[in-house]
């Protein structure tokens, strides 16, 4: 494994981080701003982040993310990876250079599995940033953990397949820019457990579709773009909609996912990276009991210990890229689901360090330590929960082969 960045890669490195210091981190609070003086958090969205759009595609930073297509950068995942790190510092960075969930997971779904009608109707005004896009596949009334329980209906009828679903966590659904819907649910449910599901493309203005009200996670809305919940009664669209075809949705969804997974695992990064900065440049300015924080024994084993998390997580994160480019997303599934449970708690961890070093201040939004909180923990469950992933990785590595020596004792335990 070499990890080493290639000439390219420093070269899109040094250009973003150029133009994060140029134009993201000085307009954080302008966006911030601009969003609470909209008369409807729900219908606009500011207008600095239009303006930072056209600098990024300016200054040839835009959908990086998209590995191996023409139509993208050209970027392999592990290659992406240190660039989507950079992002992921800004709240409003990855949605300025085109490079948000969920559209980056929708954007390869049309691009693996699209007609050419679906990639020019969808994928290309995605790709140009002109507008947005749900994936709708939770459920409030079922485990949604585990995907074979959804009960939403996608039923044949003529040309037409009708749709009635009640669906929650829809990320966009009601952003006034959300132009599709990529919908998960059930079109034979007496076929094999992995072959029942599909996905069907769907546009939110279609008759019978309530966008019923947006979650707020820890207080926080996130608008206008959100997290929604979402009914479809008798919603009725096109046969030619449906997604590679009818049992097709596992297989669309473990290719959605597993990049999905790993760029939100790469941005987490980003994010402990700007809290451990954040609690040293706290522990270097406050004083207590007659010396600085960063003079305290504890405060150093906290940022000491960031540190080390931070690296073996990063190092984890490269592993999966650079086997989900070299074997593929299939057999990668143990390091995905290695480092979508690591990297989240990782940076939940690190995070709560920089807010009980800024004290009460790390409570408030005026470091933006909160809300970033918020966001990792929504990562433990986004994209399927820690136990689904721990439960993969076990699954792994009990299948594999039993090594040729034993422990003392241990023939005769397994021998019972």
């Amino acid at each position: 494994m070499n990890f080493e960045y290639t000439e390219k890669v420093e070269g899109l490195r040094a250009r973003l981080m150029a133009f994060m210091d140029e134009h993201i981190y000085p307009n954080e609070r302008v966006y911030e701003d601009q969003m609470a003086a909209l008369p409807d958090r729900w219908a606009g969205w500011p207008k600095i982040l239009d303006e930072l759009k056209d600098k990024a595609r300016a200054a040839g930073l835009w959908n990086l993310f998209l590995p191996e297509s023409e139509r993208g950068f050209g970027l392999s995942n592990l290659e992406y990876a240190p660039l989507c790190e950079i992002m992921g510092r800004s709240p409003i960075a990855p949605e300025v250079f085109n490079c948000s969930a969920p559209d980056t997971g929708n954007m390869e779904v049309f691009e693996r599995y699209g007609t050419e009608a679906q990639k020019k109707k969808w994928l290309e005004p995605l790709l140009d940033g002109k507008i947005r896009s749900a994936f709708v596949m939770t459920e409030p009334k079922v485990a949604s953990s585990d995907a074979t329980n959804i009960e939403a209906r996608i039923e044949r009828d003529g040309d037409e397949y009708v749709i009635n679903a009640h669906k929650w966590w829809a990320s966009g659904a009601g952003d006034p820019r959300c132009k599709i819907f990529i919908v998960m649910g059930k079109t034979d449910p007496a076929a094999e457990k992995h072959k029942q599901q599909s996905m069907i493309l769907v546009e939110p203005g279609t008759p019978g579709i309530e966008v019923v009200r947006p979650l707020p996670v820890m207080g926080y809305d996130d608008a206008p773009h959100g997290h929604w919940e979402v009914k479809f009664t008798d919603v009725r669209v096109p046969a030619e909609n449906m997604l590679l075809g009818e049992g097709r949705g596992f297989e669309i969804a473990q290719g959605r996912l597993g990049p999905g997974r790993i760029h939100h695992c790469m941005r987490t990064i980003g994010v402990a990276e700007r809290a451990v900065e954040a609690m040293c440049v706290r522990a270097k300015s406050r004083v207590a009991f007659g010396k600085t924080l960063a003079e305290q024994g504890v405060v150093m084993d906290q940022i000491a210990t960031s540190r080390m998390e931070i690296e073996q997580a990063r190092l984890l994160v490269l592993r999966a890229a650079d086997m989900m480019d070299k074997v593929g997303n299939k057999a990668a599934r143990a390091e995905i689901a290695m480092i979508k449970v690591v990297a989240p708690n990782m940076t939940l961890r690190v995070l709560d360090r920089a807010m009980q070093i800024h004290g009460g201040g790390g409570l408030t939004e005026d470091f933006g330590l909160a809300r970033a909180w918020s966001w990792a923990r929504v990562l433990r469950l986004a994209d399927g929960p820690d136990e689904v992933h721990t439960a993969a990785v076990a699954k792994v590595e009990l299948r594999k082969q039993t090594p040729p020596w034993v422990y003392v004792g241990q023939e005769a335990a397994a021998a019972e």
